[in-house]
């Protein structure tokens, strides 16, 4: 089969990755199986093998049965795939031989991403990524080769598309103003304020030269302009809305065969800690996230918590997160095919969102260890957390979504909210 895009490799220096056998990625993961896949799986006669079926079917998808504790039910003790072990490595779902890759086409590329859900590539551990590239594409083509095939390209906004060479020069300038020797919460807090003045930007009159003006001259401006627009606490209503995307960030609905109730009353169950997380009363426990996350720690004990800034690790934690917004963004992951086919003011909008959703989690996470401040360990884990969502949760990129982005970028929302947890 003939590769119809070039696929172009991560261009984020440094970024590592080999697989070290964690098994992390077969525990509380939910594995979505294509129909090849699943024919696979039914072919090894497994059912009469482990004496349960393997497939569960759950919300239209068919999925990879879960055990209680959320580990995949092919897990080995020593953390190897059973799968793999007796059937080699190409019988395994293409979710598992693919993960932590991934590839966003466009209308002339295909780009290559990495998930920040994997361990070693949080932690950075193991070869150069693009040194892997090869091996990846021979599971795309084998597997999923519909993305390596043109689609139609990002949008700018939401009312219009993108022009040639236009997203390349707001990546630039994103990448460039990421990567300044200045404070995390200060870069962070230019990424929003870029995100909120392009939003209201009439940028249907901007194209070409004049956008790469715009563009230029919004960064060239923007160490200067922060000082001069300092922000508040975020408001009640702000807040809000923060916690409600949180939940949505961290959500994993579990196939029915889990021991979860049928669809309508696990709709219902969500609806409920929904409401949860909105209200956030101080003294209410934070609703369970996921395996290894807090149980009993109160969103008054996470207020509590410092914030990043504080950190006695800080240095670390810049570089991670300053990584994985770069990763993204040089991955193709925060706008067009790569997430839910988003416009690039919305993409980033959603990321800065993210950002911030990173600093609150890492909060949570330093309440359960007992620090004052999120240390390393609790910002790999946010990362982490927030990477098993992006461009695969379909509630990520629907209406309420956008209904809580298109109010949180009006009043400095965005701003106050990483100010808030960095």
């Amino acid at each position: 089969m003939v590769i119809s895009l070039p696929v172009l490799p991560l261009a984020t220096p440094g970024q590592r990755y080999s697989c070290h056998g964690c098994g992390n990625c077969c525990r509380d993961f939910t594995v979505q199986l294509r129909p090849a896949d699943s024919q696979r799986i039914r072919q090894q006669a497994w059912e009469s093998r482990i004496g349960s079926n393997p497939i569960v079917f759950f919300r239209g998808q068919e999925y990879l049965r879960q055990r209680p504790d959320g580990a995949c039910i092919f897990l080995l003790d020593d953390g190897r795939c059973r799968i793999h072990a007796e059937f080699g490595f190409e019988a395994k779902p293409i979710a598992c031989q693919m993960f932590p890759y991934m590839l966003a086409p466009s209308e002339t590329s295909s780009q290559m991403g990495v998930s920040f859900a994997c361990r070693s590539v949080v932690e950075n551990k193991g070869k150069q990524f693009n040194e892997q590239v090869p091996d990846a594409l021979k599971i795309v083509m084998r597997g999923i080769p519909e993305v390596v095939r043109s689609t139609r390209g990002a949008a700018i906004s939401r009312r219009r598309r993108a022009e040639f060479g236009e997203l390349d020069v707001l990546k630039s300038r994103l990448v460039r103003w990421i990567q300044r020797d200045a404070p995390l919460e200060e870069r962070l807090d230019g990424l929003a304020w870029i995100a909120q003045t392009l939003s209201v930007a009439r940028l249907e009159k901007m194209r070409g030269s004049r956008f790469k003006e715009l563009i230029d001259l919004l960064f060239d401006a923007l160490a200067d302009e922060l000082p001069l627009h300092p922000v508040a606490d975020p408001i009640p209503r702000q807040i809000a809305l923060f916690q409600g995307s949180i939940f949505a960030r961290t959500e994993d609905p579990k196939p029915l065969a889990q021991g979860a109730p049928g669809r309508f009353l696990s709709t219902i169950s969500q609806l409920q800690r929904s409401r949860l997380w909105r209200r956030g009363i101080a003294d209410s426990v934070v609703p369970l996230i996921g395996v290894g996350w807090p149980t009993s720690a109160t969103f008054g004990q996470v207020a509590r918590i410092n914030r990043v800034r504080a950190s006695p690790e800080i240095s670390a934690c810049d570089e991670l997160v300053s990584r994985w917004i770069r990763s993204s963004i040089e991955g193709g992951r925060i706008w067009g095919t790569g997430y839910y086919g988003w416009s690039a003011v919305d993409g980033l909008a959603s990321v800065v969102l993210s950002a911030a959703t990173i600093g609150w989690l890492s909060r949570l996470h330093a309440v359960q260890s007992h620090e004052d401040a999120p240390r390393l360990a609790n910002v790999q884990a946010a990362v982490g957390r927030i990477d098993r969502t992006a461009g695969r949760a379909v509630w990520l990129g629907g209406w309420s979504e956008r209904m809580r982005l298109a109010y949180l970028i009006r009043d400095d929302g965005l701003r106050r909210l990483i100010a808030s947890q960095f």
